[in-house]
């Protein structure tokens, strides 16, 4: 495989993520949760494995988030009048980026409210 052939893949995905980034709106939401966490974790001084549990979370949401695009696409591709199959997949695509999204908050709960606990004790 030639650089050129590398370097193009890399375009087209990074295309492909500015594409989905300007067309869904779920997309921007999460990724404002992403920066709040980065800040969050800034200031309340998280571990290193805490850093890397966030972004492998971050991963995960956004990587699913970015599967769920791609499915709905297709599946408005190939399958434009509603069909009720069509509608389970999407359904079950949303579904994934749900139970990664609420498992991903949990974790940042885990992580955090000690943090911000913490916090608040230094200051009363």
């Amino acid at each position: 495989m030639t650089m050129n052939k590398i370097l193009a893949g890399f375009i087209f995905a990074g295309k492909g993520i500015r594409t989905a980034f300007i067309s869904e709106r779920n997309l921007k939401i999460q990724t404002c949760f992403v920066v709040l966490v980065i800040l969050s974790g800034w200031v309340l001084h998280i571990s290193i494995i805490e850093w890397l549990i966030c972004f492998l979370c971050f991963g995960l949401v956004i990587g699913a988030e970015l599967m769920n695009t791609s499915v709905e696409k297709l599946v408005d591709l190939a399958s434009p009048q509603f069909h009720p199959l069509a509608e389970k997949v999407k359904d079950i695509a949303a579904g994934a980026v749900l139970f990664n999204s609420v498992i991903a908050a949990i974790i940042g709960l885990i992580i955090f409210v000690p943090k911000i606990w913490e916090f608040i004790v230094l200051l009363i």
